[in-house]
């Protein structure tokens, strides 16, 4: 969310309209405050289990926003087909794979257990598949020896933030065709 925020100066065809978080305690909403953003949590919790509610809660506190698109960073929630569908083609996720592998958690881990050669990132718009809609673009590296679940989540993070401000300035101005960044060490 930073490295987004940070990006979205100058010619950068996109600012930010509201940070969102779905955990009262979340340092980057604390981090937004003292940047001057404007910032909403919708905690989930009192919700208990009832998404469909949780998410109108979301949907009817962004709108006097007025935001265009909605970058998810961090946000560790599976989120409805009826949410999705209401920004269809303007929700964008960052995911620490290279997609289509390793949906959903435990990534890094998993491509180390599978002796994958290169690891990454991608973005890639929300549909209502988990992880599975169009990539919009993706940053790789090579694994190196020794390499943990935690070391590649690090290099991974690294990409990540250059990937998904890169995206999202493009896919901001209109183009949706995808970036690719490949890197040995990262």
């Amino acid at each position: 969310m930073r490295a987004l925020v940070a990006s979205m100066v100058g010619d950068h065809p996109a600012r930010p309209a509201v940070i969102v978080s779905n955990q009262p305690d979340a340092g980057g909403i604390a981090w937004a405050k003292d940047q001057g953003l404007s910032t909403l949590v919708v905690d989930h919790r009192p919700f208990a289990g009832d998404r469909p509610a949780f998410e109108a809660a979301i949907q009817e506190q962004l709108l006097p926003y007025g935001a265009d698109i909605l970058c998810l960073a961090g946000f560790m929630r599976v989120l409805t087909g009826g949410f999705v569908g209401q920004w269809a083609g303007r929700m964008l996720n960052i995911h620490p794979s290279l997609l289509p592998k390793y949906t959903g958690l435990n990534t890094h881990a998993r491509a180390l257990e599978a002796g994958d050669a290169r690891h990454g990132c991608t973005v890639h718009e929300v549909t209502e598949v988990l992880d599975d809609g169009p990539i919009l673009g993706q940053a790789s590296l090579a694994i190196q020896e020794g390499d943990t679940p935690d070391s590649l989540a690090a290099r991974v993070l690294k990409l990540e933030h250059r990937l998904y401000p890169e995206v999202l300035r493009r896919f901001a101005a209109g183009n949706r065709s995808p970036v690719t960044i490949d890197t040995q060490d990262a």
